[in-house]
C-alpha cells in the first residue's frame, strides 16, 4: 500500500515518502504548514489513491476527545424513562443511548479507512492528551457498557495543524511529521496546471510574479496561499483580464487587479500600496 500522488494533487517527492512512512510504521501522519498548502485534501487524495473511505474530524475549539470516541446521551434516557412504560425495555438498554463518534466508526469499518483529525490546534491543550492512548493502542473502553472496543483494522491517520498551539511532546513522539513548505515557482506551476489546464503561459507567468511579489513583501500580515492564487487566477479568467494589466513597463512592483483575493485585510493593502508609492517616486 504506497502513495504515489494523484492527478489531482500535486505531492512532491519528500510529501509522499512521507504518506508512506507513515504508513509503514503504522503511525499518525502530522501534517502542519501555512493554511492553504493542501494539508486536509492530502488526506482526500491519499484515500481516494488507496481506495480507502475517508472519515473526517474537524476540530472546534469546543471539541473534546470524548466526543471522537463516543457520547452518553443521558437527557435522553431520561425523557424516554419518564413517557415511556415501565416495561419498555429498549429504554433500560443503554447502548440505545450511546452514539458513536467518528474514532469508534473507525475502529470498527469492516474495511481499512483513512481517518482525518482537521485542525487538531484549535481545540484545548489537553486535547491531544487525552487521544494518545487510543490512537497509540488502537482501543478505548466504554465505560457505560463495560466493553472494550478495538480496532478491526488500524486506519491511517491524517493530523492537521496551522500551529495555532504547541502540540505535547508526548503526543509529537506517537506521530510520524511532515511539514508542507510553500511551494516554489515550479511547483506552483504544476498546482496551477492540474486546475486550470488550459491557462495560457504569458498570463500564468505575469500572475505568478504579481503573486511571489505580494507574497515576498515584508511586514504582511497574513501572505496570500496557494488557495487564494488559485482563486484569483480563476477570477483573472473569469474577468479576461489582460496580460497587460498584470505587468508594469519599468519591471517595478504593481498593485494587481482584483488584488482583494490575495490580500485580506487593510492593513496589508495599505502596506503594498505604500510600497508601489515609494517605487514610483524613487524612495
Amino acid at each position: 500500500m504506497k502513495f504515489q500522488g494523484s492527478d489531482a494533487y500535486v505531492a512532491t517527492p519528500d510529501l509522499m515518502l512521507a504518506v508512506n512512512a507513515a504508513i509503514t510504521l503504522k503511525r499518525p501522519l502530522l501534517v502542519k504548514g501555512e493554511p492553504g498548502t493542501g494539508k486536509t485534501m492530502l488526506a482526500e487524495q491519499v484515500a481516494q489513491a488507496l481506495g480507502m473511505p475517508l472519515m473526517q474530524w474537524h476540530i472546534k475549539s469546543t471539541t473534546k476527545a470524548q466526543q471522537g470516541l463516543y457520547e452518553y446521551d443521558a437527557v435522553s434516557r431520561l425523557r424516554d424513562s419518564q413517557l415511556a412504560g415501565k416495561g419498555d425495555e429498549s429504554v433500560k438498554d443503554i447502548r440505545n443511548y450511546i452514539v458513536k463518534g467518528v474514532l469508534w466508526q473507525a475502529f470498527t469499518a469492516e474495511q481499512p479507512v483513512a481517518l482525518l483529525i482537521d485542525e487538531i490546534d484549535k481545540a484545548d491543550i489537553e486535547f491531544p492528551n487525552d487521544l494518545l492512548r487510543e490512537l497509540d493502542r488502537m482501543e478505548f473502553h466504554v465505560y457505560e457498557t463495560r466493553e472494550l472496543v478495538k480496532a478491526v483494522h488500524r486506519p491511517v491517520v491524517f493530523i492537521t495543524s496551522n500551529n495555532e498551539k504547541e502540540l505535547p511532546d508526548a503526543f509529537l513522539r506517537r506521530c510520524f511529521f511532515h511539514y508542507i513548505k510553500f511551494p516554489d515557482a515550479e511547483t506552483m506551476r504544476a498546482i496551477v496546471d492540474v486546475h486550470f489546464p488550459g491557462l495560457k503561459k504569458e498570463l500564468l507567468a505575469a500572475a505568478l510574479k504579481n503573486f511571489y511579489d505580494v507574497r515576498n513583501l515584508p511586514g504582511l500580515k497574513k501572505k496570500p496561499s496557494t488557495s487564494e492564487l488559485l482563486d484569483w487566477l480563476k477570477l483573472l479568467v473569469a474577468e479576461d483580464i489582460p496580460i497587460e494589466a498584470l505587468q508594469s513597463k519599468d519591471d517595478k512592483v504593481a498593485v494587481p487587479p482584483l488584488v482583494g483575493a490575495l490580500l485580506k485585510n487593510e492593513q496589508d493593502v495599505t502596506l503594498f500600496e505604500k510600497l508601489v508609492f515609494m517605487q514610483r517616486h524613487n524612495r
